[in-house]
């Protein structure tokens, strides 16, 4: 991608999330690019892949893969796919909440600001924020749907779901072989929505990099495809993507004079904490976290008892104040019909007076000419 080049005098004053921050409020951000791995979900208690002795791969140890990444390698999964569903049990959607840092994605978008969010992770914590799927490019793929590895004949997700909490091995039901999730393994092209959207980085207004070792590619490169002039924010617990040029990589030293890139060391969730707070949004954050994982809990029928007695007294209510209604339209019914009835009693009565007055009348007239 060509790249537009300023001085660095429109960048950073300082290589600090405070000059991030100035930035967003002063030139009015709008097109925010948030790079994603799978440090934002570690506070969500999913383990990421690489710490040592806690990892993912590290707790794979027991079927002695040659290798860690083998469990997401597209030929070790047709011979072996147990491995696999062993760490699919730990992942899989409905057991995990979204973290701060994933609502802050979302507020972002609430305020207008996201371009779009690229993310490493297949647990679809993102989708759980409500954050809308336009603005989400799973770059790896996720648990969200699943197909077959022969037929391509989509799954049934609540079926995958089930086995996968198991750690089983599902079966297409057309034609017996491997169910996979639409995760892109090790030798398997990555989603064309992916490829689609790389031109996004030519618009990006800022880049916000968070939870990420930055080592699988091509996702690690795709912070070199901004423009020359956009500041870069890493947040995560150790450096990574450091400079192998003035063309690659970042420059937290700021040794090649673009003055634009910031690391903040510490929690993904620190980090936007940090930033909502400067920004004034804490208070938006901590209610989008609060409300979300709440409504998350219900959907899950995670419910506390004394959450259930309340919500089983209000139906409760809703049913008694429904017979009662009810109740009342039948009478009000039943008064409206006496009514009637008696109206048509009295019009026929009334009717049946006049038509003898008549008579009467009639009668009375012929007499007196004779």
């Amino acid at each position: 991608m060509s790249k537009t080049r300023r001085s660095k005098k429109d960048v950073l004053e300082a290589p600090t999330i405070e000059s991030i921050v100035k930035y967003i409020k002063e030139k009015n951000a709008k097109n925010i690019i948030v790079m994603s791995g799978a440090g934002i979900s570690t506070a969500a208690g999913i383990p990421d892949f690489r710490s040592k002795d806690t990892g993912l791969y590290h707790n794979l140890q027991k079927f002695d893969l040659p290798y860690a990444e083998a469990v997401f390698d597209i030929e070790y999964f047709l011979e072996k796919p147990e491995p696999f569903y062993e760490l699919a049990k730990e992942l899989y959607p409905g057991k995990f909440y979204p973290t701060k840092t994933h609502y802050f994605i979302q507020l972002l978008q609430k305020k207008g600001l996201l371009l779009r969010n690229f993310t490493q992770n297949i647990d679809t914590l993102e989708r759980l924020t409500g954050l809308d799927q336009e603005y989400i490019i799973e770059a790896h793929g996720s648990f969200a749907t699943a197909s077959c590895v022969e037929c391509n004949e989509r799954a049934d997700s609540d079926m995958v779901r089930e086995h996968a909490l198991k750690g089983k091995v599902p079966k297409c039901e057309s034609c017996d072989n491997l169910i996979k999730p639409d995760i892109t393994f090790f030798g398997e092209n990555l989603p064309k929505r992916f490829f689609d959207h790389l031109e996004d980085f030519e618009k990006a207004d800022l880049l916000i990099v968070i939870g990420t070792s930055l080592q699988v590619q091509p996702f690690a490169s795709l912070i070199d495809d901004v423009p020359d002039h956009i500041p870069r924010l890493l947040i995560n617990m150790e450096k990574a993507g450091d400079h192998k040029s003035k063309s690659s990589g970042f420059d937290f030293k700021w040794k090649y004079g673009l003055n634009r890139d910031v690391f903040y060391a510490g929690t993904c969730d620190e980090g936007v904490i940090k930033m909502a707070k400067l920004l004034g949004w804490e208070k938006e954050l901590d209610e989008l976290y609060t409300n979300g994982n709440k409504k998350l809990k219900y959907t899950y029928a995670e419910i506390e008892p004394g959450e259930q007695e309340q919500d089983k007294e209000v139906d409760e209510l809703a049913d008694v104040l429904e017979k009662l209604t009810a109740k009342d339209d039948h009478n009000d019914k039943v008064a409206e019909d006496k009514v009637a009835k008696a109206k048509v009693a009295e019009d026929t009565k009334a009717s049946e007076s006049t038509k003898s007055d008549n008579i009467t009348s009639t009668n009375t007239t012929t007499t007196a000419s004779k």
